[in-house]
């Protein structure tokens, strides 16, 4: 069920919905204030075991011929790309640290090691994504345009395909994200800018040869009569970070209990109004402090929607009190094993796959006026609301 009111559906009254959200600012200056040294430190020390790891792992690659040196390599480079996209790559691009004023820890100048560009990224995912979380006709991550995810979306016979299409989507995770930005429904109805759609495939052919490059060229040429192992290992390291970071993304977004949205919610959405939805919208795991570290603490999907540009590492901290308030205001706060988690979003696109009809009881949602959910254009920047500055920075090269 797509939610049209937030309060309403909480049954908060609007003082209760105020008071929650000075809460939540209050949490947020808190830890704005308190960001020091410790958290600086924490950063620094995840740069250089990410880097240890990578050169550690091509090193080892050197001797890939023989098993052991193989699979030691293809680990130490796997677990180097898993932390640099998801606890350095993504939360420094969300402005995380940008605070430090570090001109090489800086959203606007680091470029991760995956292949969509940087800049696409943080349009796609800061701006809209974490603005318009799970609005549907809004956010693109709802499905990543190839799954539907949300009973409210038109079903059409091609959803058959989707245990095959999530599969693929996993294994090509890097490749699929790298396409997202380009809003490819736009594309197909005419409806995309002809020079920003090239602007914006030069930007990505450029990322892709230098990722296919380094991985697939440059590394196995250096390995010698070891460059077929060389190369087998890096795509199995890379393909370990596509697995691990679709899992991580999908276990935040689509569990049971993450809620959508309709449009008529984002109208006059007040800023109380936006954390609640994003307490509502979002999903947590548990887990010890490793598997927080290797997810980027998106185990904590809830406070990163809250904050999405404070610290990752103090995350832990800031969900006790994000907990007590939720128990405090009645409001659901999503978490669970991983493991159960992932098994819900697998269940929900199953079931998805399915017209609604032959998986529950209740009646075919109706459709808008407009004409559902799914066959309505998606706005254009201009047209969607202003941007709230804690998603994160985003500015378009456009001479790129």
């Amino acid at each position: 069920m797509a939610i049209a009111d937030v309060k309403e559906y909480t049954h908060l009254s609007d003082e209760e919905v105020e008071e929650l959200g000075r809460e939540l600012d209050t949490i947020r200056a808190e830890i704005e204030e308190s960001r020091g040294a410790a958290d600086a430190a924490y950063i620094h020390r995840m740069i250089t075991i990410q880097r240890t790891l990578a050169v550690a792992g091509r090193i080892t690659l050197f001797a890939s011929r023989w098993k052991p040196a193989w699979v030691a390599g293809a680990a130490m480079l796997g677990t180097a790309k898993i932390l640099e996209n998801m606890e350095i790559g993504h939360n420094v691009m969300h402005g995380q640290w940008d605070w430090m004023n570090d001109p090489e820890i800086h959203s606007s100048t680091w470029e991760w090691d995956t292949a969509q560009p940087a800049e696409q990224w943080k349009h796609s995912h800061n701006y809209i994504h974490h603005q318009f979380t799970n609005v549907l006709g809004y956010d693109n991550d709802i499905g990543y345009g190839v799954l539907r995810m949300a009973r409210e979306q038109r079903w059409h016979p091609v959803n058959l395909g989707q245990p095959v299409y999530n599969a693929l989507l996993a294994t090509l995770f890097q490749w699929g994200v790298a396409l997202h930005d380009l809003d490819v429904e736009a594309i197909r109805k005419g409806k995309k800018d002809p020079k920003e759609m090239t602007r914006q495939l030069k930007q990505i052919g450029r990322k892709v040869r230098r990722q296919v490059g380094k991985d697939y060229v440059m590394f196995p040429l250096l390995a010698g009569p070891g460059w077929k192992q060389t190369m087998t290992a890096n795509a199995t390291a890379n393909l370990a970070r596509n697995l691990w970071s679709y899992m991580i993304i999908f276990c935040g977004h689509f569990p049971d209990g993450a809620l959508h949205f309709t449009e008529e919610e984002l109208e006059d959405e007040t800023r109380p109004e936006w954390y609640l939805r994003q307490v509502l919208g979002a999903a947590n795991f548990e887990g010890g402090p490793l598997l927080h570290i290797m997810s980027g603490n998106l185990g904590y999907q809830i406070e990163h929607h809250l904050f999405p540009d404070l610290p990752s590492n103090r995350y832990g901290e800031i969900s006790v009190r994000v907990r007590e308030l939720c128990a405090k205001y009645d409001i659901p706060y999503t978490t669970g094993p991983l493991h159960r988690q992932y098994g819900q979003v697998i269940r929900t696109i199953m079931k998805l796959s399915l017209p609604n009809k032959f998986t529950s009881h209740d009646p075919e949602p109706e459709p808008t006026p407009e004409g559902p959910v799914r066959d309505r254009r998606r706005l254009t920047d201009d047209e969607r609301p202003s941007r709230r500055t804690e998603t994160g920075h985003w500015a378009s090269r456009r001479a790129g």
